[in-house]
């Protein structure tokens, strides 16, 4: 197990750096600091998360504890309230995909009552870790060279394509990534909301896209719409209506804001909307949250603690 520490205030769990720390059986390195950082996976946090929170707080990032009832899932734009009801001294880091949303979904959702979403996500291979980013330059050359390529990370060859596939299959066809982004969107934003979701993987290294409908409860004005997610901390609207007057993955990579573009009314179906959202997933969808979640409980006097 490898750390990269803050002395007294923060430390962060990462496979990845060189240098190693042993603990004794109880874990009581932990208590030297305030703040603990889980970014390993599931299987570590799963492990190791609960014996840390008997010293600190700890912030994961995996999906392990996503869904456990005494845990709170936090965007702190959306829900930072729930910080105040910490029951096993663990707080959640959301999905990439499940972040972004609902950060632009929240004042739409003060203002008008969501009744029902439908979200396509078009995701970059960032969300599978740092292999799939490698396969994906591999992919591109040995393509573009005329030359045989055969997947390690993906389904299917993921240059020059897109795959309907991430995460594995439950029995009724959706994908485990769709069940995270109706579940852990239930839970951060409203448990009454309909939610239905199709994840896509995109041969882009950094930032997803998403594309959703909204049905609201109450009639909306698009000024309105506009201005409230404008105003929103954590978001930027850049809509035009002209050619480039939107954002893409390319623009949103190593950018804090959640982008929202392609505003424009549903005339199909009563109190309709439709908007195109893109955020770098490695910062909004990852690393970001977790920083701004420890920067909320700092700025409370780790309240819950």
């Amino acid at each position: 197990m490898s750390f990269l520490l803050i002395p007294s205030d923060l430390i962060f769990f990462n496979l990845s750096l060189p240098k190693k720390i042993m603990f004794d059986s109880k874990f009581t390195y932990f208590s030297k600091v305030k703040i603990a950082f889980f970014a390993a996976g599931g299987k570590i946090s799963e492990k190791f998360a609960e014996k840390a929170a008997k010293h600190c707080l700890v912030i994961d990032n995996s999906s392990f504890f996503r869904m456990d009832p005494e845990v709170p899932l936090i965007v702190p734009q959306v829900n930072s309230e729930d910080l105040k009801t910490i029951k096993k001294n663990i707080i959640a880091n959301p999905n990439c995909s499940t972040a972004q949303l609902v950060i632009a979904l929240k004042p739409l959702h003060d203002l008008y009552t969501i009744k029902r979403i439908i979200v396509s996500t078009y995701q970059s291979v960032s969300g599978g870790g740092k292999a799939p980013m490698d396969e994906l330059i591999e992919q591109t050359k040995l393509a573009l060279d005329g030359k045989k390529i055969n997947s390690k990370n993906f389904t299917k060859q993921i240059a020059f394509n897109a795959i309907p596939h991430i995460d594995v299959f439950s029995d009724d066809g959706y994908t485990k990534e769709e069940i995270k982004m109706t579940n852990e969107t239930k839970k951060i934003l409203d448990n009454k909301i309909d939610l239905t979701a199709t994840c896509v993987r995109l041969p882009i290294s950094v930032s997803h896209s998403e594309s959703v409908n909204i049905q609201f409860e109450k009639p909306f004005s698009i000024e309105k719409v506009r201005e409230a997610l404008d105003n929103f901390e954590g978001c930027k609207v850049i809509d035009d209506r002209s050619d480039g007057g939107y954002s893409t993955p390319l623009e949103a990579e190593g950018r804090d804001e959640t982008f929202i573009s392609r505003i424009r009314e549903d005339k199909t179906i009563k109190n309709g909307l439709n908007l195109w959202i893109v955020s770098d997933n490695l910062l909004r969808g990852a690393a970001l949250n977790s920083v701004e979640i420890a920067e909320t409980l700092i700025k409370n006097n780790f309240y819950a603690k």
